[in-house]
């Protein structure tokens, strides 16, 4: 088991680290830093298996199968407990993902204020991913998730842009309007597979063994929790829209003459997280 376990750290962990001491005219404390090797391309090969996973599975059941037409697919043979490997392994991904990004917390050095905040946002994922694993509607849960890795996708592209020249502020007005877009999107989705869908089906009894969950309480726990996440979201979207327009405006009245470079500097990069 210890020689096994040694040769999967060679294809999942960064390789060839080293730990560069701290100076003593430095009060920083020692860091971690990487040079390549052969080995590398063990933990290349691994990573580009978990890509070509992530765009099969975004492939077979988003893409190919046409969920617009015939949004049936998300509710029709309940419970689906029984997933290919593309979509297991998709879900492993995600939970080991968010799960891993807690000890992150510590190793990325997160000021204590920012904690809860994240811990909150790790929560939120972790809670509602292993929600639809576990619960049987997985197909539910990869359009959402789907729907929701795109429209953050396009705000950190923003971002980019905007770190490049603050001037550009397009990208952040198309992000708000396919935000707002992806909130009423998710609940539409989620109301007609769990408020009707699975409302007018046949078996309605709880049974553990063939993984069937349709019952009354839990599609309103289902739907309670998700209604309640998208209200989360909508109003720290809408405090960081309205932050954003503050500062603006802030931005564009007359600079006060005394510390006028102060106010620019400081004002412009406060509102490039919106969670």
């Amino acid at each position: 088991m210890q020689i096994t376990a040694k040769a999967a750290i060679v294809f999942v962990a960064l390789q060839y680290n080293v730990t560069q001491p701290a100076a003593e005219e430095q009060a920083t404390e020692s860091a971690s830093l990487y040079y390549y090797g052969f080995k590398d391309l063990a933990t290349v090969f691994f990573y580009m298996l978990v890509a070509i996973i992530i765009h099969a599975i975004i492939q077979e059941y988003v893409l190919d199968e046409d969920y617009i037409s015939d949004p049936t697919i998300l509710w029709r043979a309940y419970p689906h407990n029984l997933m290919t490997f593309q979509m297991k392994f998709f879900y492993i991904s995600q939970l080991a993902y968010w799960l891993h990004a807690l000890p992150e917390l510590y190793f990325q050095k997160t000021k204590k204020e920012d904690i809860p905040r994240q811990l909150v946002y790790i929560g939120l994922y972790l809670f509602h991913i292993a929600g639809a694993y576990l619960l049987n509607l997985n197909h539910l849960g990869l359009v959402l998730l789907v729907l929701h890795y795109f429209v953050e996708f396009l705000f950190h592209i923003s971002r980019l842009f905007y770190f490049s020249d603050e001037k550009y502020q397009k990208g952040f007005s198309v992000w708000a309007v396919l935000f707002v877009l992806g909130r009423l999107l998710t609940l539409i989705l989620s109301v007609l597979t769990v408020g009707f869908g699975l409302a007018r089906a046949e078996n309605q009894k709880l049974d553990f063994s063939t993984g069937n969950f349709n019952v009354l309480a839990v599609r309103i726990a289902v739907l309670a929790s998700i209604c309640i996440t998208q209200a989360f979201m909508m109003w720290k979207f809408i405090n960081f829209q309205l932050r954003r327009w503050r500062e603006h405006s802030a931005f564009q009245a007359p600079p006060v003459k005394r510390k006028p470079a102060v106010t620019k500097g400081r004002s412009s990069r406060k509102g490039t997280g919106w969670y």
